[in-house]
């Protein structure tokens, strides 16, 4: 099992989760972060360090966010890790929990 960013994500891209990640399972991109799956070691720091709560279990994914799953693997397959807590964009607040971004994902 794997954990997975979802949707509410993007735009936001808090770094808090990458600090507690035991493996560097974190990949970050222009607007959004990744967990690579094949590295997360579901030991279930990150998800509550999320502020926006943009980070579940595979399991407990719903069904209109199940595709980021998929989403997570492809993009962490291109994207740097990221080790260490950086800002947040200055209109992180902005964007939390807004719906409908994946058209606003940048690759």
């Amino acid at each position: 099992m794997t954990f997975v960013v979802t949707e509410n994500c993007i735009k936001c891209k808090y770094t808090d989760c990458v600090e507690v990640c035991p493996v560097d399972c974190f990949h970050e991109g222009p607007n959004f972060l990744a967990i690579d799956p094949e590295e997360c070691i579901d030991c279930t720091l990150c998800e509550p360090e999320c502020p926006v709560e943009a980070i579940l279990s595979e399991d407990d994914l719903p069904a209109d966010q199940a595709h980021f799953l998929e989403l997570n693997a492809e993009l962490s397959a291109k994207w740097p890790v990221i080790t260490e807590i950086k800002d947040a964009p200055a209109d992180a607040d902005e964007w939390a929990d807004k719906p409908d971004k994946l058209k606003l994902l940048e690759r």
